[in-house]
């Protein structure tokens, strides 16, 4: 249970502490700043990896696997396009997430990781 309360509050940090305002609204390829910006501003995709990343650093952090921070890179980039897309509101994507993290936790324990 420990571990994924770590993971929880790793997930916390990612998404609600280090994700500053311009990085929740312009990793959506539907934001209006990139129509509204130079072209110097970075698209759509670098904000999405760059937040994907910092949820796959953390989960590499806490479980000291680099598959696992590799796994979560991608598929934290997935849930989150999935909701700028609109295809998933906040608490579907918010739920995805949190499963991510108790099968991190599951296949740990089973020694799979």
């Amino acid at each position: 249970m420990g571990l994924f309360f770590q993971f929880l509050i790793g997930h916390a940090l990612g998404d609600y502490v280090f994700q500053r305002e311009v990085m929740a609204t312009a990793k959506s390829r539907h934001a209006e700043i990139h129509s509204t910006t130079s072209k110097g501003f970075p698209g759509w995709y670098y904000w999405l990896i760059s937040h994907a990343l910092v949820h796959g650093g953390a989960v590499f952090i806490i479980s000291g696997s680099l598959m696992l921070g590799i796994i979560e890179t991608l598929l934290h980039s997935l849930i989150d396009f999935s909701k700028c897309e609109h295809w998933i509101n906040l608490h579907v994507d918010q739920l995805l997430h949190l499963l991510c993290k108790a099968v991190y936790v599951w296949a740990i324990y089973r020694g799979w990781v």
